[in-house]
């Protein structure tokens, strides 16, 4: 891989990690469109450049959630359980504390499920007719839970339940075309979260996820750089780079845009991908199996 194609796909993760219209689909058909599919691996670890971009963004809400949670831990609300969980009885309920247990819960569903199906995710997977599936099927998902969901709930109302429930949406996320956002996003929809509770939750979910997989993915390939048929260090390097800054740019303006307009102009984006890469398929522009 070169140096213009990783600027290319490090580009198109940017551009799509935090959008419903899935980041991992898009890296699949670009890097076919540019010749050969970049593999799991390389889709996992130019993730950390987002969930980098992620963590500064967030950074004070992260900041101020990891030292409610290790405050409530320590025994600074009480010793009983539920005191060192964030909700002690006698005093009003630290949410930031509940939801460092919140994001912990919802981790253990993509976590279980990556494991459990690992090489499905590396190649059956990758398939691209199932990506135009999956990306024409929960478009209509996503259109249908932004028209019913009743967006009353901000993010302090979430509870345990809710918690594991995001978890199994974002896990959806482990088959290209879903989206992580697009799965987290529609699952709060339908249980009645806010546009921007579901989008704001949906990126705090995914730094353990995201994190972890880069980073087993980086120790594991770490081996296969620049063999043949894999991308090199250098240009896995520079498209996470690239991943980062344009990132940090979607993530300012995406949560401005939620907050005004419906999804619906994402729901036909991923109708008309979906589409393209039919077409693709059909005429043998690209391979439905990664080599």
């Amino acid at each position: 891989m070169g140096a213009g194609a990783a600027i290319i796909l490090g580009f198109v993760q940017g551009l799509t990690e935090f959008l419903p219209v899935s980041s991992s689909a898009h890296l699949r058909i670009v890097g076919e469109l540019l010749g050969a599919d970049p593999g799991a691996a390389f889709t996992a670890i130019t993730q950390l450049g987002t969930e980098t971009a992620v963590l500064l963004y967030f950074r004070r809400d992260i900041k101020r959630i990891v030292l409610a949670w290790w405050a409530a831990l320590r025994g600074a609300y009480g010793t009983d359980l539920r005191a060192r969980l964030g909700a002690p009885q006698d005093r009003p309920v630290d949410h930031d504390a509940l939801m460092a247990w919140f994001i912990t819960l919802g981790t253990v569903p993509i976590v279980v499920l990556g494991l459990a199906f690992q090489d499905s995710i590396e190649h059956t997977f990758r398939n691209l007719w199932l990506v135009a599936f999956t990306l024409a099927g929960f478009a209509l998902v996503l259109g249908w839970a932004d028209r019913v969901g009743t967006k009353v709930r901000p993010l302090d109302q979430l509870t345990p339940r809710h918690a594991v429930q995001f978890g199994f949406w974002q896990a959806l996320a482990l088959v290209p075309g879903v989206s992580r956002s697009g799965g987290t996003i529609t699952g709060g929809l339908l249980m009645g979260y806010t546009r921007e509770a579901a989008a704001r939750y949906s990126f705090l979910l995914a730094i353990p996820a995201v994190f972890g997989s880069g980073l087993f993915q980086l120790v594991k390939s770490a081996d296969d750089f620049g063999a043949a048929g894999t991308p090199g260090f250098g240009a896995t390097l520079l498209a996470t780079l690239v991943a980062f800054v344009v990132g940090y740019l979607v993530i300012i303006v995406f949560l401005k845009i939620i907050s005004t307009f419906s999804y619906k102009p994402f729901v036909w984006y991923r109708l008309g991908v979906s589409a393209f890469v039919v077409v693709l398929l059909l005429t043998g522009a690209v391979e439905a199996v990664p080599a």
